[in-house]
């Protein structure tokens, strides 16, 4: 593919579009970014950009701008514009940062999908394929954008990408050597259209595969499942509830590689995550490990060597007999409820932020069964109060800071107070980073507070 002389556009300028730009530079193309955003920090990012000879537009997106352009590229996040439809009926190409870098990239992909696990999973991946000895990068909505490893790319590398539903869905040629589809639930229902355009949009990772991939996919969820027919390439199962002559599975209190014989991995209690979801994370991680023929010792001491990622069901500190976890994460519905049944302890449970058209109702029975108290923040507050009325006492808080001191003082010593917000954050923050080092923070001086009062 020559980009050279090509009117490129790229959409949206954070750190996949400041890629994309980088590399379209080296290519010789004409490069044009729109950004919705218009700030003091956007316009001190672009000066050294627009030395380079980059063209900029702000505030808003031009329709013909878009229609200007030869290629459209996008970057992960960006809504499903209408100016996108308009160029493709034009004949214009509009795709991911994903499928420009594959076009371009020496070595093979590992895709990691799916609606909540995707990090952890792509990281002990990662971990796995090092410890083998594997020439291993990680990439995409962990790690660094996918275009920034093309000019070094070799073909013996391995590039684990976790994937998000904004990236796949506007590849085209785009192919994963082996890919994982993890599990399913409604999430950025403010983004598609609905939950099957949210699917359609996932299992584009998988039905691109040909007959030498592989597909590693949760036998325990039918809509995945039904993928498995869908081409010609290799499957491999993982499941929790079923018993599998071939696959990754779960035997009473062991994990289980069944293959040609089969192989205890290890024990459920020797995985270093809480959660019966990071169970799933690991057989995963272990089919794709079974896939590349990498020794069950390789696997098993990753595994155990394995560190929870920040903000995903991190334990912060234990104050005066309460713990305190960090589940920024926890930016949907489905992974709030994977949370609390992650605990059998009493929670206080920090929930909201801005609403991604999730069903808060399904958090009911959980609620009554294991929480004390709700304590609200952010936009969704009125949405999730209406939504869980008559489970439990909910107080709200005008501030994460706030939300903490409240949770603090509604726990008894035994108790857990629990961030899982089943929003995103960007109604008070910039990310889920941002809102979880917050919480720790605050965690932290509610701990020096304590201790000088104490002195």
């Amino acid at each position: 593919m020559n980009l050279k002389g090509k009117k490129v556009l790229v959409v949206g300028f954070g750190k996949t579009g400041e890629a994309l730009c980088d590399f379209l530079l080296t290519c010789k193309a004409r490069v044009t970014v729109s950004e919705i955003r218009d700030n003091e920090d956007l316009s001190k990012r672009i000066i050294p950009w627009r030395k380079r000879g980059i063209t900029f537009e702000s505030g808003s997106h031009e329709l013909k701008t878009f229609l200007g352009s030869d290629i459209i590229v996008t970057s992960p996040g960006v809504p499903p514009l209408p100016h996108f439809r308009e160029a493709k009926t034009k004949g214009i190409q509009v795709i991911s940062e994903i499928e420009l870098a594959y076009r371009f990239l020496h070595g093979k992909i590992i895709g990691i999908t799916g609606s909540n696990g995707k990090s952890t999973t792509t990281t002990l991946i990662h971990k796995i394929l090092k410890e083998a000895g594997l020439s291993s990068k990680i990439a995409g909505n962990i790690g660094h954008p996918l275009i920034s490893f093309v000019e070094e790319s070799r073909e013996d590398d391995w590039y684990v990408t976790e994937l998000s539903s904004f990236q796949l869905e506007h590849i085209i040629n785009f192919q994963a050597a082996i890919s994982v589809f993890l599990n399913l639930s409604p999430d950025h229902l403010d983004w598609h259209s609905s939950f099957d355009d949210y699917f359609r949009a996932k299992t584009k990772l998988i039905t691109a595969q040909k007959s030498d991939d592989f597909a590693v996919l949760n036998r325990d969820d039918p809509k995945i499942w039904s993928l498995s027919t869908s081409g010609n390439f290799n499957v491999f199962p993982f499941s929790r509830k079923q018993t599998l002559t071939y696959g990754c599975y779960l035997e009473k209190d062991r994990i289980i590689l069944a293959g040609e014989k089969s192989r205890k991995l290890m024990k459920v209690t020797d995985i270093p995550l809480k959660g019966s979801h990071n169970q799933e994370n690991v057989m995963a991680a272990a089919g794709v490990a079974h896939v590349l023929n990498i020794p069950l010792n390789s696997i098993k001491k990753s595994v155990l060597n394995f560190k929870a990622l920040e903000h995903r069901l991190e334990k912060v500190l234990t104050l005066k007999g309460i713990e305190f976890f960090n589940d920024s994460k926890a930016t949907n519905v489905d992974a709030a409820i994977t949370a609390l049944k992650s605990f059998n302890q009493k929670l206080i449970l920090i929930l909201g932020g801005r609403d991604k058209g999730g069903d808060f109702t399904t958090l009911k029975d959980l609620v009554r069964n294991k929480v004390k108290k709700i304590i609200l923040i952010g936009e969704a507050a009125p949405l999730i109060r209406k939504a869980l009325n008559k489970t439990v006492p909910m107080e709200d808080a005008g501030s994460l800071q706030g939300a903490v001191e409240q949770g603090f003082k509604a726990a008894s010593p035994g108790d857990v107070v629990l961030l899982a917000p089943a929003c995103t954050s960007f109604d008070m923050f910039r990310n889920f980073e941002e809102r979880g080092h917050i919480f720790k923070h605050t965690v932290f001086a509610l701990k020096e507070k304590i201790s000088v009062k104490e002195d």
